[in-house]
């Protein structure tokens, strides 16, 4: 497990928060103290504690055997998916009003990472690099309520932006509309930034629902 200033309980938390949502445990299978404990090479209190998280997350539930990997459903991603058209265009917004020259110069940097890995042609690469891009105008609209709601959010559809950017031709598409959402927001055009992540939030949503095998 990776090392970080935070509890064990919050790495304990994180690490199997993202195992579940890349697919590395599937739907159904049921995820127990002790298997875990022996996985993460931590004790069972942790991971007791992480497991109470991740079912407040709705993403495990209780079963006499265990917790059972829920996951995410297609009607959770359609749900997402409204939620971010209604919040992550107005963080554009504010980013756009509020950035510095610093903000923007880190928002075109990962922009370019993102062209890099699109021109490779890495999947893996560019998931990364979108959700960063995307982190990162939450970090620059200058609210930490919408990033600590968003970011949440972003994250918990992992699995399925990395498929839906597993085409060349939606990760290009991707790259462009982010490519202008970046132009908009160095312009300090608040209303632009806005209506193209709105745009660019629903291109997301569909590629997801169309490439995606959901209950």
């Amino acid at each position: 497990m990776e090392h970080k200033m935070i509890s064990i309980a919050d790495q304990v938390f994180e690490e199997l928060e993202k195992d579940i949502l890349s697919g590395a445990f599937e739907r159904d299978e049921i995820l127990t103290e002790i298997k875990l404990s022996e996985r993460l090479g931590v004790s069972r209190t942790p991971i007791r504690e992480a497991l109470r998280r991740l079912e407040q997350e709705h993403i495990i539930e209780p079963t006499s055997k265990g917790m059972k990997v829920i996951g995410i459903s297609r009607a959770d991603i359609a749900d997402i998916c409204e939620i971010r058209l209604r919040l992550e265009g107005l963080a554009a917004r504010w980013a756009a009003e509020r950035a510095d020259e610093a903000g923007i110069q880190s928002l075109k940097e990962t922009l370019d990472l993102q062209e890099f890995y699109t021109q490779k042609q890495d999947p893996e690469s560019i998931k990364n690099a979108d959700s960063r891009f995307h982190q990162t105008i939450y970090a620059l609209c200058g609210s930490l309520s919408m990033q600590d709601t968003l970011e949440p959010l972003h994250r918990k559809l992992l699995k399925y932006r990395r498929v839906s950017v597993s085409t060349q031709s939606r990760a290009q598409k991707s790259l462009d509309e982010h490519m202008a959402i970046y132009q908009a927001i160095a312009a300090h055009d608040g209303e632009k930034a806005e209506q193209l992540t709105i745009e660019h939030v629903k291109n997301a949503r569909d590629s997801i629902l169309q490439r995606s095998i959901l209950n």
